[in-house]
């Protein structure tokens, strides 16, 4: 396959650059600063442009065969998130490519919470709570386009580096826990998760997650 990866850079994104590359897929990274590329495997095209800009989407997304938004906005720019999506959804619908786009776990509903959500916990972080909001508004974008061929990914609770493990289980809109109720999966299994379902789609215009 051909894939176009937006935020290469980053923890979620590189270890997707790499994992597509273990499996011999054929990788575009997009940036908008090249220099934040350096330290991607030279196996990897980079291209320059920007997932805010739908042009620039159209034309990163032309003649491939999946792209993948894993941008995530800086501290204090976190209302950019739901934006950026909004122009990955048009240019990708342009272009006529499947896209898949990493999303956040707080609005994910907790087993046994009577449909409380992951960041309507007493125990969750206040410094994550702009995100977990800008993830909300990203997936009401999702939500309300029927142009672009899309699914969403909202990972575990807990996702820090870790080993591959290629185990996961997947689930709809409530939080997958383990039999301990911990809530997590390792950054290289997320990218596992993300490049089975490039490989073998399962998902359509929704919403799903994944853990251990």
């Amino acid at each position: 396959m051909h894939i176009t990866v937006f935020g290469a850079a980053g923890s979620v994104g590189s270890r997707v650059v790499a994992e597509a590359l273990s499996r011999g897929h054929e990788v575009t990274a997009a940036v908008r600063d090249p220099a934040r590329a350096a330290a991607l495997p030279p196996a990897v095209r980079v291209r320059t442009g920007d997932a805010g800009d739908p042009d620039d989407v159209a034309a990163l997304s032309e003649g491939q065969d999946l792209v993948i938004s894993a941008v995530r906005p800086p501290a204090g720019r976190e209302s950019e998130l739901a934006v950026t999506t909004a122009a990955v959804l048009e240019g990708v619908a342009r272009a006529g490519v499947r896209v898949l786009v990493v999303s956040g776990a707080g609005s994910l509903t907790v087993p046994g919470a009577g449909g409380a959500t992951v960041a309507e916990g007493a125990d969750f972080p206040p410094d994550w709570r702009p995100i977990a909001r800008a993830c909300d508004a990203q997936l009401a974008v999702c939500r309300a386009d029927t142009a672009a061929d899309w699914a969403c990914l909202s990972p575990a609770a807990l996702l820090r580096p870790g080993t591959r493990t290629g185990r996961y289980r997947l689930g709809a809109d409530e939080l997958v826990v383990g039999a301990d109720g911990s809530s997590s999966l390792s950054l290289e299994d997320l990218a596992v998760v993300l490049l089975d379902e490039a490989e073998k789609p399962r998902h359509r215009q929704v919403r799903f997650t994944a853990g251990y």
